[in-house]
């Protein structure tokens, strides 16, 4: 219990160690080149050069946590969360370079949007109900998850349906797959929609 407890921490870090991150600096070479993939794996062809995503299915990662990132490369090069281009992407990477890429868009701005709902701002109570426990009051993340505000709608739907008929697995712990399968469609799309129009923050550090 406590390893796993202790796993899921890393994971929600901001940053990785510095004994990890020897080439730091090269990470954001490595997200505009795709590294041993090449351009056609590049991480900035769907995540942006600023790591802001693409507004539909390739979610932002500037500001998430270094340690979520790099388990989210280590999972899907491992098949616990399945996408067919995301796999490779990460399977050209080593170690290295994972946590290289990961503290890269870990370091980067939160990009500001315009014309988001200031409303979004308060929690629903359906947000508060199913997610707010692990994922914050203002869904900014908590150690023990991911920052969910100003994601695409899109992308995070598809990732709850996901959750819910277990092609996604790779939490540690199944809470997301009970937490996803108590929701309706419906619930699935008010709560991804109402996620995607609240302002992003930076992820909190943890020390």
């Amino acid at each position: 219990m406590l390893l796993t407890l202790l796993t899921t921490l890393a994971a929600c870090t901001d940053r990785m160690s510095p004994s990890d991150d020897r080439w730091g600096r090269d990470g954001e070479l490595i997200a505009m080149s795709g590294g041993e993939g090449g351009a056609r794996y590049a991480c900035v062809s769907c995540h942006g050069a600023r790591g802001e995503g693409n507004g539909f299915d390739a979610p932002r990662l500037a500001g998430l946590p270094a340690g979520y990132l790099q388990k989210q490369m280590e999972d899907y090069a491992n098949g616990l969360r399945p996408h067919a281009v995301m796999r490779d992407v990460a399977r050209f990477l080593d170690s290295h370079e994972r946590v290289r890429v990961a503290n890269h868009y870990a370091a980067l701005p939160v990009p500001v949007e315009e014309g988001l709902v200031s409303a979004a701002s308060v929690p629903s109570a359906l947000y508060v109900r199913a997610c707010q426990q692990c994922h914050g009051v203002d869904a900014a993340g908590t150690p023990l998850g991911p920052p969910l505000a100003g994601q695409p709608a899109f992308y995070l739907a598809q990732q709850l349906r996901d959750w819910q008929v277990s092609k996604r697995r790779n939490d540690g712990h199944h809470e997301m797959l009970k937490v996803a399968q108590a929701l309706s469609a419906a619930e699935v799309e008010d709560v991804s929609l109402h996620l995607s129009q609240r302002p992003p923050h930076p992820a909190r550090p943890v020390r």
